[in-house]
């Protein structure tokens, strides 16, 4: 089971991996953002040797607040994330759609996806759902072809469940449309309320425990990830609180079966 370094925020990614390590994770998930050590390859690799927590999988800087990290291109960006991956000895890039506003980057994605592919043939690029968003009033969608990378067609998926919540759609159905290309979760529970809420799984209404359990009876062999929001926590006690609380709902419910949850964990 990895932990995501966004689940950490607004502490930094260092501090992650000595979470990770003191709650108990098997691994980590990299957010690439403007911290600097969550850019940088030789710091990174310091961090999971001193906590003995290894890097996972790498969150290429998509976000809006991403954009200008390492580049302002997103090919560059994608790149740059792959080149990181690998030189961690993560297998998984999670990739988000492009936005509606980078036209030449959603024009070329799914080619120059195969193109990157091409060049990093070890990495799994697993493209994310994502949600649409409510604005003065009005629904719209910020992704280009749209939220649901399943309707496109990719080799690989992430299925993150806060985002399903948000999306207002049935995870073990998304999971199921992703069929044999899903291979990272991002663990995280939500109400439904149109909002993306990363709320600690089994705080919301999101069949978790579900999916989980699904992924176990299917044979999966991906990574599944803790991306939870732990902002509002008062003290860092508070934050491992959750993230004890998230950890053991996980192993629970990947419990059944110990030889595929042993997969899972180290994906």
């Amino acid at each position: 089971m990895l932990l995501s370094s966004s689940s950490v925020f607004p502490e930094p990614t260092a501090a992650a991996f000595e979470m990770a390590a003191t709650v108990g994770y098997d691994g980590l998930e990299v957010m690439v953002w403007t911290d600097r050590v969550s850019q940088d390859a030789g710091a990174l690799k310091g961090l999971a040797d001193h906590y003995n927590v290894p890097v996972l999988s790498v969150h290429a800087p998509c976000l809006l607040v991403t954009q200008r990290v390492w580049s302002p291109d997103p090919w560059e960006r994608l790149t740059r994330a792959a080149q990181l991956a690998e030189t961690l000895g993560a297998p998984t890039v999670v990739v988000h759609p492009p936005f509606s506003w980078q036209r030449d980057y959603a024009r070329n994605f799914a080619s120059g996806l195969t193109k990157v592919q091409q060049r990093h043939p070890d990495l799994a690029f697993a493209i994310e759902n994502m949600f649409p968003v409510k604005m003065a009033g009005r629904w719209f969608v910020p992704y280009t072809p749209g939220w649901d990378p399943t309707e496109t067609g990719f080799d690989a998926y992430t299925l993150d469940l806060s985002h399903c919540a948000a999306s207002r759609i049935d995870a073990l159905e998304m999971a199921h449309r992703m069929g044999s290309g899903l291979r990272h979760v991002h663990l995280g529970d939500g109400t439904g309320e149109g909002r993306d809420e990363h709320l600690v799984p089994g705080r919301g209404n999101q069949p978790c425990a579900d999916v989980l359990r699904s992924l176990v009876a299917r044979g999966f062999t991906g990574s599944v990830a803790l991306e939870v929001s732990t902002r509002r926590a008062p003290s860092r006690a508070a934050r491992e609180a959750d993230l004890r609380e998230s950890l053991a709902f996980a192993r629970r419910h990947l419990a059944p079966a110990t030889s595929a949850a042993a997969a899972i964990t180290r994906g």
